[in-house]
């Protein structure tokens, strides 16, 4: 008896490999206790939300006897988030914006889906630089296209712009990229993304269709050592930014996000109208009602950063002291190491689970031979967990 499509049949047996080493941690954490695990699965902020977010939610909650106070509003968000957004995304991006380019959505997630609804037939094809988020395959096969990953260059994770420029076809749709990375932690440079830019132009007016550049930006905030994430709008007149408040106001399961279109773009107005429309349709409706309203009262306001610093520090010298290379995250909270002395990276990944250390393999994110950590938990955990590498990485060199 067939109970599910073939295509969701297929993506459960290859299920997210976070999800699945989460739920291992849950068993482990269950045997052995909470402190004994040491879970580096779920890129799952765990720091409060900033007092704007607090201060905000007592405000609204003096509010809620009004009528309509958390009812519908139109598709696109309230017009004074939207235009409060706009204004904030204006400096972020160095172009001129209005409420009218800016739509809230479900997350960053739901932007993403919203504007592929909009724009995929099937058969369309979205590149991206490996390693990604898993879900953007998920996300393009929604719609019937198809993900074509194209591999960075090892260690550094900077993207192979000729091989980025080969992948292009009459088929491809949409490039989307991620910076700061998950799971790589890297930060494109202007002179990348100015020269992946002039890439696009020439293969629009080859093709004669547009190709969306589609930026993925909810760790935008989060860089270290004075590293600067460099705006994208200005660059590229099909150019799209998504992003999240899920991890700069730890918002994470409130779902609140938005999509930014280029105003340069040619058939901007349509575009949003499409996305309007797909956010509608998809059963999104709108953005959630108290996720607006908390955003645009804390908008500005933020999480420590330093404490992320913190925490990556210490990840760096457990990493260290085990002997495992990797490179430096200069933005989000995720290391990508490179899997030890030649071994798989889903087997070195069970060798840290024999020691109750949870990552992820990186055959999960498009680039197989790594592993990826996150580093938003607590540092006496990540200290604490400094054993638990040692030992996997001694029975891996055994092995290799």
């Amino acid at each position: 008896m067939q109970i599910l499509s073939p295509a969701i049949d297929a993506q459960l047996a290859g299920s997210s490999w976070i999800r699945r080493m989460f739920e291992a941690g849950i068993e482990l954490k269950r045997v052995h206790g909470a402190d004994q695990v040491y879970d580096f699965s779920l890129g799952n902020p765990d720091l409060p939300p900033p007092r704007g977010v607090r201060e905000a939610l007592t405000a609204i909650a003096q509010d809620l006897d009004r009528p309509m106070a958390l009812g519908y509003m139109p598709n696109a968000g309230y017009p004074e988030v939207r235009a409060r957004l706009a204004e904030a995304l204006a400096r972020e991006q160095q172009v001129e914006l209005r409420a009218e380019h800016v739509v809230m959505t479900c997350g960053a997630a739901g932007a993403i889906n919203a504007l592929f609804r909009a724009v995929l037939s099937p058969g369309d094809e979205v590149v991206c630089p490996a390693p990604y988020f898993v879900e953007y395959g998920s996300y393009a096969g929604n719609f019937g296209a198809v993900l074509r990953p194209v591999a960075s260059r090892p260690l550094t994770f900077e993207p192979d712009l000729a091989a980025l420029a080969a992948a292009l076809t009459e088929r491809t749709r949409a490039v989307i990229i991620n910076s700061p990375n998950n799971p790589a932690g890297v930060v494109y440079d202007g002179a990348v993304l100015r020269e992946l830019a002039r890439l696009l132009e020439a293969h629009v007016q080859r093709c004669g269709r547009p190709v969306y550049l589609i930026s993925d930006e909810p760790y935008r905030f989060l860089t270290y050592d004075g590293v600067t994430v460099p705006p994208v709008l200005p660059l590229y007149r099909f150019s799209v930014v998504v992003g999240s408040f899920s991890k700069s106001l730890s918002l994470a399961g409130e779902r609140v996000g938005y999509l930014a279109a280029n105003p340069a773009m040619e058939g901007v107005e349509r575009l949003l109208a499409g996305v309007i429309l797909t956010n509608r349709i998809l059963g999104f409706v709108n953005a959630p009602a108290l996720g607006q309203r908390l955003m645009a009262a804390a908008l500005g306001d933020g999480v420590d950063v330093g404490i992320y610093r913190e925490r990556r520090d210490a990840m760096a010298r457990v990493l260290d002291a085990a002997g495992i290379r990797y490179t430096l995250p200069k933005g989000a909270f995720y290391f990508f190491p490179m899997a030890p002395h030649g071994v798989d990276d889903k087997a070195f990944v069970d060798l840290l689970l024999k020691h109750r250390v949870l990552g992820v393999p990186g055959t999960g994110f498009g680039y197989p031979g790594f592993f990826r950590l996150t580093f938003c938990i607590d540092r006496r955990v990540i200290e604490r967990s400094a054993e638990g590498f040692r030992l996997a990485v001694a029975e891996a060199k055994a092995l290799g």
